[in-house]
């Protein structure tokens, strides 16, 4: 692992995205393992990177001690079905909650399949009554994001940057291509968690990392560049590859 720091952003880089996240599992076991059942609030993301995350993460651990502990959420979520191969439940599902002894009652999930604006509002609910809270907005312990190569992040797309200042906690999102519809936390959400993690790994990903962390080119127009948490607490976790352009 090499270590960098441009502009505020702390950066580990390692060799391949599979020694990456086999690296954040590992962290996110020690972190867990801490502290009481319940008390950890995480939050997902979808996409190839944290796929290799959630299967390293059904490995780490023979006696799973951290899935007593975690509460799982999700960043954002396309409004499909749990069984949809677009369902980012359904890849963590897969991958991890299939795998390991898991308690479902801590596992709250945006529900695709539900009335969009109905279960913007519920999720909300859900937020409020196990989060705690901190200057009106919920606090989650682990925040994990992807790095889009237009850089959104969640489902916060360039088109509808007016998310990131939102004072609802989720939002409706459309994506810009397809106009599939998603529900997703909201930019004040996102910067209010404890600690903020990007899983960022790929060639086609090192230009807009470039930009954003060296304040460059468009960053100005990448919703991913205005994610800096009130805590301090940002990491990039990328490869070799990612990290061609720095």
């Amino acid at each position: 692992m090499r270590k960098r720091t441009i502009n505020g952003h702390n950066i580990h880089i390692f060799e391949t995205p599979e020694v990456a996240t086999t690296w954040m599992a590992d962290q996110i076991v020690e972190d867990a393992s801490k502290i009481d059942a319940g008390k950890y609030n995480v939050a997902l993301s979808g996409g190839s990177t944290p796929s290799l995350l959630f299967s390293a993460l059904a490995k780490s651990d023979p006696n799973a001690v951290f899935l007593r502990n975690l509460n799982w959420f999700w960043g954002d979520e396309r409004m499909v079905s749990p069984e949809d191969d677009q369902s980012n439940y359904k890849d963590v599902n897969k991958r991890l909650f299939s795998q390991v002894p898991i308690s479902f009652s801590r596992v709250f999930r945006i529900r695709g399949e539900e009335n969009i604006c109905k279960e913007r509002i519920r999720y909300e609910k859900v937020i409020d009554s196990v989060l705690p809270k901190r200057n009106e907005y919920p606090v989650f312990d682990l925040m994990i994001l992807g790095l889009g190569t237009d850089g959104h992040t969640a489902s916060i797309f360039p088109n509808n940057m007016d998310l990131i200042m939102s004072h609802n906690w989720v939002e409706i999102a459309r994506h810009p291509e397809t106009g599939q519809f998603r529900l997703t936390l909201t930019g004040e959400v996102l910067k209010n968690a404890f600690r903020v993690v990007f899983l960022v790994t790929g060639e086609s990903k090192a230009e807009v990392l470039s930009d954003i962390v060296n304040k460059k080119g468009k960053f100005r127009e990448y919703p991913a560049a205005y994610v800096k948490p009130r805590s301090g607490n940002l990491l990039w976790i990328i490869d070799e590859a990612a990290a061609s352009k720095l």
